[in-house]
This record gives C-alpha cells, structure tokens and sequence, in this order.
C-alpha cells in the first residue's frame, strides 16, 4: 500500500507544505519509505474550520447512527489488514502478535462505544416534573442530560500506536460523545497514522457523517501548542511525557476561555510486597513481576517502576529469586531512539548516586544498533528514597526500583511521599491482614486503579476501568482515559426548565422515544411519563 504523506483536511488530503519528515525503524536502524509533509498555516486553520462546521451538524446526528459511524471504522480498520500490522511493527518495533492484539483492542473499543450508544442510559437523563399546586412555591419542571463540548484535539501516544493514537479511546469517545476530532499524528508512527485516518474517513463517508468530523495532521511544536490555543477546540485528549503534557496544559488554563486537557503524564505504578506473600508465593511472585516490568520493554504508563517491602528474612529471599528471573530476561527494542537515548541517560543517572545499588540485570547484552533496552533492578533504602526527589521520577523502560523499608511505619510514610500514580498493587496473604487497611486507604488516595494480587500491566476496556489518578499522573484524577467512562471528558451538563415537550431532546420526552434508561422523580426507569 502505497504512502502519500498528506494530511487529512476533512475529506480532502494535503501536502502543501514544504517541510516534510521520515519514520525511523529502530530495528531496521533506518528511515522508513514515506515522506509525511507538516500542515502549513491555511492547512491548520482549514482544519479547524471544517470541524468547527462539522459539529453543529454531528452533534445531531443521531445515537444509532453515530454507533454505526464507530462500527464501521472498525471494520475498516480491520479491513486494512497485513498492510496495517507490517506498518506499524516497523515504526515502532513492536512484534506482530503485539500489534494484532492491539488492533483488536481498538476494533473492540470503538464496539464498545458503539453499543454504548445505543443503549443510550449514558447521557444521565434526570426528570423532575413539575408540581404546579406545591406549596408554599409551584416546583417547575426540571430536565437535566449530558451533551457535547465541541470540537477535541487528541494527540497521539507513542508507545500504543494503534490503542492510544488516531483511532484510539481519546477520538473513540470524542466521536460517540458527539465531538469533532482532530488528531495531531504522532511523529515516530506517521505512516500506522495515515493508514487508520483513511479508514476512518472512508467509514465518515459511508455513513454520511459530515465532511470536518475527523481530520488528522503532522503538526510542527509551535502549532502543536496553537491547536490547544485555538478557540474552536473544546477539549485535548493526550498521553505522553510529564514536561510535554504540562506545556499543552498551560496553554489550555492561559487561553482568554480555558478548556480541559485530559492528559497521561507520568506514574511509577507502587507494588508493595507484604512478607506472608512473600513467604507463600516468593517464586511466583518474583516470575510475574519480573514479567511485568520487562512487558513491551517496559513501554507501558502502567510499568510497576516501583516495588516496596518491608526488610526481613523473607524479603531477603524474594530479593535473591527476583534478582535470578531478572537476569533471565532479554533486552527488547525500544520504540524510538529517543525514547532509548531518554532511557540509558536515566538508567545512567540512577547508578551514579551513591544511594542506589544495582541489584540485576539482563545477563543478555543489549543490541544498541537495535535501540534495545537492557533491563536492569536498582535497590534503595526507604530514607535514602524520600531524601531525593529524583528517586520517585519515572524510568520509562525495563527498569523497576525496590525500596527497603525498616518496618510498617516507614513503609506508610513511604507511600505517603509518592505523588500521584495510576495504579498501585498489593500482593498480601490472610495473616497480612492486620497490616492492610492502612495501605490500602493510603495507596486509594494516591492511585485509580488498586490491584490485589496481580500486576498493573494490561488494562481491560470495560465500563468498570479506571485508567487516570491524581496529578501528575493524569491532569484530572476524575477523569478515565480507557472505559466507556472514558466519554464523560468530552461532554457538559444542560438543564431545561419549563420546556415545551416537542421542544426538548428526545432523551428527555415525556414519551421517552429512545427507550432508555432515566431518573424520573428520583426513581430510575424505562417508562414513559403520562
């Protein structure tokens, strides 16, 4: 399948610029075919004009065929084939069975907001209908449901070429709140980026959805920041680095109208090992973490960057069989070069300090012609830890640090420094217990997700998902960026007071002609109100 390297203008493609760029294969050590050209100033603003067109229209379109718009860019994602999972492997050195997983992951995702749709309860329609005789003051009817900001910017992640970027859950559930999008590809996977933005646009025409509802472009930095400035988008979706998130940020708060950004920024994702697991489970355990650290060479936001354990014989020899798994595993590609430059000055920067010591490695030589990663376990004391700050920042990679802590109380104020994370894990066993509930209040204040016995690695999409916590982990702890949750970002609440019935939204009808679920005088239910 041939690359042309233009923009997605609407409908239309673009290539007016004349600065262009190139993928980089980090397996290949080479530039890959395709020259992608960056959106000029008349691209940018057209861009932004056609979705600031398109949303009064979308916005109207009705549940069931919006639900058939994201069905059918599934099935053209599908449809793209071999020609997709070769792409995207080769920018971003992913294996097959790595990327097939992911493209299910989207496919299912899309479904899933589709069936959300349909079912309709997710527009949290309240009724209170009016009481006219109510004394002492007549109560007036009251309709209350959610609709859509507007126009939302996503930018697309790096590490989750498929799941997290053009197509992914930010655009999936902008487009099913009833929100244009317009997606600011990602420079490391530009061609996997091309090739799901024309399935998504061959799947608007089918449809009949209007021309401005998605377009896709390769942004310089500058207009990177000009596209959260400008007053047609509502909304940012984005996942990345702390220092990149915060720059979209403080342009969304500075803007003459502040919108939200809803980013993913950074986490270190606590385990803490309580010593009657280790006791019970040490070899197990020491397998599956060690799995879990070094998953898609630790390239997830969810990597366990951070283990905890209170000093003791059992510790000991968690540490001893952790340390024997850990030299078994093998060096994997990074996703990009920076990305593996970022990570050994990090790693580097770790082993300098004379407070860290270098528990194992990989006993496997890293390939550096590859960009591989060499996984490595660095050990901390717990005082040592909280003296600097620079021992809780993210290593995004195959790297997890294990703090030893004196006893249960230095382990609380450990947790008790950590800032915001995304999830936290605890593997304890029934005589633990006594010590749990401590940790667990503390680690729900810090993290969304709190795992029992299992690995913050592999988020399910479900209606249940959290994936998003306190700062800095996401720039809104009450936001989920994975879940059909996911679509509350991207909508507003309307109330009607004294409305006409034929005037309201269907949702809200006293013949209830969608069929959905609602709030009606305090009391949920299907029926209609005579």
């Amino acid at each position: 399948m041939t690359l042309t390297g233009e923009n997605f203008i609407g409908f239309k493609n673009s290539a007016e610029g004349n600065k262009s760029f190139q993928a980089f294969g980090s397996t290949t050590n080479d530039y890959l075919p395709g020259n992608f050209t960056i959106a000029t100033k008349e691209e940018f603003e057209t861009v932004l004009a056609l979705a600031d067109g398109a949303f009064p229209i979308y916005r109207e379109v009705p549940a069931a065929k919006r639900a058939d718009f994201l069905d059918a860019i599934a099935h053209e994602i599908s449809e793209l084939g071999d020609a997709l999972v070769e792409r995207c492997c080769q920018e971003s050195s992913l294996p097959a069975p790595r990327i097939i997983g992911e493209r299910a992951r989207t496919c299912g995702q899309l479904q899933m907001f589709a069936k959300l749709l349909r079912d309709g309860w997710w527009v949290d329609a309240r009724i209170d209908v009016a009481l006219p005789d109510r004394l002492p003051l007549p109560k007036a009817d009251i309709r209350r449901m959610l609709i859509p900001i507007g126009p939302v910017a996503v930018f697309g992640a790096s590490n989750f070429p498929l799941a997290f970027s053009t197509a992914g859950g930010d655009t999936a559930s902008a487009l099913a709140a009833g929100c244009p999008v317009v997606v600011k590809s990602h420079s490391s996977h530009p061609g996997t980026n091309e090739l799901v933005s024309s399935a998504i646009i061959k799947a608007a025409k089918k449809t009949g959805m209007p021309e401005g509802v998605f377009s896709s472009v390769y942004l310089s930095h500058e207009d990177s920041v000009n596209l959260v400035k400008h007053p047609v988008i509502k909304a940012v979706g984005f996942t990345g680095s702390r220092s990149v998130g915060m720059r979209l940020f403080d342009a969304a708060v500075s803007r003459p109208v502040p919108i939200p950004v809803y980013a993913e920024m950074s986490a270190i994702n606590p385990v803490i090992l309580f010593e009657n697991a280790l006791i019970e489970q040490k070899d197990k355990i020491a397998k599956d973490l060690a799995a879990s650290v070094v998953l898609g060479a630790g390239q997830f936001c969810t990597n366990p960057g951070l283990v905890l354990m209170v000093d003791s014989d059992a510790s000991l020899n968690f540490r001893t069989a952790f340390a024997e798994q850990f030299a078994a595993t093998a060096p994997a590609p990074m996703l990009n070069r920076n990305i593996h430059k970022a990570y050994n000055e990090a790693v580097k920067s770790f082993q300098s300090a004379p407070e860290i010591f270098v528990l194992a490695k990989s006993a496997k030589e890293a390939a550096a012609e590859r960009y591989e990663a060499h996984p490595v376990v660095h050990m901390v004391s717990a005082s040592d830890f909280m003296s600097k700050k620079e021992f809780s920042e993210e290593i995004f990679g195959p790297a997890t640090l294990l703090v030893i802590c004196k006893d249960q109380p230095e382990l609380q104020a450990t947790l008790q420094a950590l800032e915001g994370q995304l999830t936290a894990s605890i593997h304890a066993a029934p005589a633990d217990e006594a010590a749990l509930k401590p940790i667990v209040n503390i680690v729900s204040d810090k993290a969304g997700r709190v795992i029992y016995g299992g690995y913050p690695t592999g988020v399910e999409v479900c209606h249940s998902m959290q994936h998003g916590g306190p700062f800095p982990a996401t720039s809104d702890a009450r936001a989920t960026s994975v879940g059909s949750a996911a679509i509350y970002r991207f909508v507003r609440p309307v109330a009607y007071q004294s409305f006409p019935d034929h005037l309201l939204p269907e949702a809200l009808q006293n013949a209830n002609p969608l069929n959905i679920l609602r709030l009606v005088d305090g009391n949920w239910t299907t029926n209609p109100i005579t």
